[in-house]
């Protein structure tokens, strides 16, 4: 499966902005050679092309790649030989130039690339690099997804030549354009700004809405929904410099929710943001389902909405979803009836990304990414029904079951909503569970969703015999 590019078949087959490292000086931490001054710290803003309009000439293609190629010698790294693959995509990996770092308010997952770890012109090679990147990122963009590009500390000698890119960007399938929801630029540089200009009249309006500038790392946490964001030290570096130390509350992460709970009284009815065994002691809850979670599935299970094409894959309208959820943590009573079926979905994945802690627990993240290490079949079931029958709360273990069930009508209906059990699992994976304090990597997140994706195809085997069934008391 080949991912794609951010320009569709039906656009001029022109590069969009990251292509175009190869214009910018050497600007590492520097802009003063520039006469426009960078944006403010601390802002996010999508990108304006006003203030450039009078004062550049645009270059055509032809004029561009003439004057670039020569000076960047790219024939050496589209010819590239006799170097060992094996080693190049061991050293590739060892960089960690992108990586998965989470998902945002919606669930979507995001990918970052930091320019500051790109190789050396010299070591790439552009079917090796190129086929990195799919094979790195193709299982996000079957999905709606983030990138955040932190352009800081790129080395001069990192700078890909025009050829290279492009030849490399052309690989792509078109699964990258349409699932990209936003393109987050991170600590952009004038001279970035001036190549968008150059280049805005080639790029896709609908590309443009997607591509956000944003000067400060706190910012793009609290514009994510970011806890914590770990970064390499040359971005971070620059971020403190910048922004002179500056901190700024991170509005409606999980972080601010948990420390704002020590200075107010939260409403007995709240549903979102706390924890299962809160919703447990102060709401109706049958068999330890939450009522919203119940709510949802039903919804969900409906035969003319299970067969959605795309149900999880597809984000809803996030002021909509923002809206019900406070609501029901208000204790209002919500019809989802009417609710467009992504919303609904998009609440349910909401609500299991807010818990106070993963429903599959902190204490099992470790176990949990040790996956790919259990190599037979008799491991793998033994050690899943140990961690899930054994290891998880009562309660956590029945909403578990619950959801895993309820995936398992979705995956039947398969040949109409598209979403196999490895679908599935893509999409729930970082949403049952995270570490406590580090963000998700790469290598974490496979072992991640193929735990999800083996439970959802052997769940009759894992629950047949349900040793927490109990009369529950107060719970029911």
């Amino acid at each position: 499966m080949h991912p794609t590019p951010l320009i569709d078949s039906t656009e001029d087959p022109h590069p969009s902005l990251s292509d175009w490292h190869d214009y910018e000086p050497n600007l590492e931490f520097d802009d003063t050679e520039l006469s426009h001054p960078s944006p403010e710290p601390g802002t996010t803003t999508v990108f304006d092309d006003i203030n450039y309009s009078a004062e550049f000439e645009i270059p055509s293609e032809d004029e561009i790649i003439k004057t670039t190629l020569e000076a960047d010698n790219y024939e050496e790294q589209l010819t590239m030989v006799g170097h060992d693959e094996n080693a190049i995509r061991k050293d590739f990996k060892r960089r960690k130039f992108i990586e998965f770092i989470g998902t945002d308010k919606q669930g979507q997952p995001i990918i970052a690339i930091y320019a500051c770890r790109l190789p050396e012109r010299k070591d790439l090679n552009s079917n090796i690099f190129i086929d990195f990147i799919i094979k790195s990122m193709e299982e996000f963009v079957q999905n709606d997804y983030i990138i955040a590009y932190f352009h800081q500390g790129m080395k001069d000698n990192s700078k890909p030549a025009l050829q290279f890119l492009w030849n490399s960007y052309k690989e792509l399938d078109r699964s990258f354009k349409k699932n990209l929801k936003k393109l987050y630029v991170v600590h952009p540089t004038t001279f970035i700004r001036m190549v968008w200009f150059f280049f805005k009249p080639i790029i896709s309006e609908k590309f443009k809405s997607k591509l956000i500038y944003t000067s400060s790392l706190d910012e793009l946490k609290q514009s994510l929904g970011l806890n914590t964001l770990k970064v390499p030290d040359p971005v971070r570096e620059f971020d403190e410099k910048i922004n002179n130390g500056t901190r700024y509350t991170l509005r409606g992460s999980k972080s601010s929710l948990k420390s704002s709970r020590s200075l107010e009284n939260l409403p007995k009815s709240a549903q979102f943001g706390v924890s299962l065994r809160f919703i447990i002691e102060n709401s109706a809850c049958l068999n330890c389902i939450p009522p919203i979670v119940r709510k949802c599935v039903d919804h969900l299970s409906l035969p003319d909405v299970v067969e959605t094409e795309g149900i999880f894959r597809r984000s809803g309208n996030y002021a909509r979803i923002k809206e019900l959820r406070a609501k029901i943590n208000a204790g209002d009573e919500v019809q989802l009836s009417t609710e467009d079926t992504h919303v609904v979905a998009s609440l349910l994945k909401t609500f299991l990304r807010e818990l106070e802690e993963p429903l599959l627990t902190y204490e099992l993240y470790e176990d949990i990414t040790q996956f790919s290490e259990w190599k037979t079949e008799e491991q793998r079931s033994r050690n899943v029904k140990q961690l899930l029958r054994e290891r998880l709360p009562e309660e956590n273990y029945e909403l578990f079951k619950y959801i895993v069930e309820f995936l398992g009508k979705i995956m039947e209906r398969k040949d109409f909503n598209k979403m196999t059990s490895s679908n599935l699992a893509i999409v729930f994976g970082p949403n049952l569970i995270w570490p406590k304090q580090e963000q998700m990597s790469l290598d974490e997140i496979g072992p991640i969703n193929a735990f999800i994706d083996y439970v959802l195809q052997h769940q009759d085997d894992i629950y047949f015999v349900d040793i927490n069934k109990k009369d529950r008391g107060a719970y029911d």
